[in-house]
């Protein structure tokens, strides 16, 4: 999955540094809220995003180059596999990741080409938001496989307590990220600007941040309810 990450990663890279020779030196770089151009520059900036995705997938590789050397550093079987684990989602989360701001380069490149325009082609925030909705959802669908860790997954005290309550406090967050992912997608279609769709996408995780905390308490304080009473 690291060769895949990085493979998704350099071809952004690489496509923009064809498509810049096909561009004019000036090319538009902002917008306003209302989708018109309010700063031009120079053509060779498309070239940040691509070697911030770069930067991104070296950030990632090293955090799972270090759940590989817990794993391989792991006294019991129990250890080893959650480390193996974490790896594999956080492997998955980087390709997804790569692939999202891949597209999201795309459509930038789309965007500068036609520097004819006196309003922007596509609304990008509103593609980002679309693609951060995905995100949400993949996210979700793979944190129910991670093991106790401090990186990835819902990361309190009570949620890190033991294995129970992490399994559970991590299921909830997993639901509440994903239905905050398809709620940012509809949100996105239909809102008018990217503005209201990022703070609306905004709030959305905010909210289930928030409960997922609440459950996460509510599961810490049954867990210790539960030891009393076996007592």
């Amino acid at each position: 999955m690291k060769k895949i990450m990085w493979a998704i990663s350099c071809i952004s890279l690489i496509v923009t540094a064809i498509v810049l020779q096909f561009m004019p030196e000036s090319v538009p770089m902002h917008y306003d809220m209302v989708g018109n151009i309010d700063r031009w520059g120079s053509k060779y900036e498309n070239l940040i995003f691509p070697i911030i995705i770069l930067f991104i997938s070296l950030f990632l590789t090293l955090i799972m180059g270090y759940f590989d050397k817990k794993a391989l550093k792991a006294t019991d079987e129990k250890e080893s596999a959650g480390a193996k684990s974490n790896t594999k989602v956080l492997s998955i989360v980087g390709v997804s990741m790569a692939a999202m701001f891949t597209v999201i380069q795309g459509f930038i490149l789309y965007v500068s080409a036609v520097s004819g325009a006196t309003e922007q082609a596509v609304d990008i925030g509103k593609v980002f938001v679309i693609l951060m909705g995905v995100i949400f959802i993949v996210l979700g669908n793979f944190m129910t496989k991670t093991r106790i860790n401090g990186t990835l997954g819902v990361r309190v005290n009570w949620s890190m307590y033991n294995d129970n309550t992490w399994r559970k406090s991590n299921r909830f967050g997993a639901f509440a990220i994903m239905i905050a992912g398809v709620l940012t997608i509809i949100l996105a279609v239909f809102m008018k600007n990217s503005f209201g769709a990022t703070m609306g996408a905004l709030g959305l995780v905010i909210m289930a941040t928030i409960v997922t905390i609440i459950y996460a308490h509510k599961v810490y304080i049954q867990e210790i309810e539960a030891k009393k009473g076996g007592k």
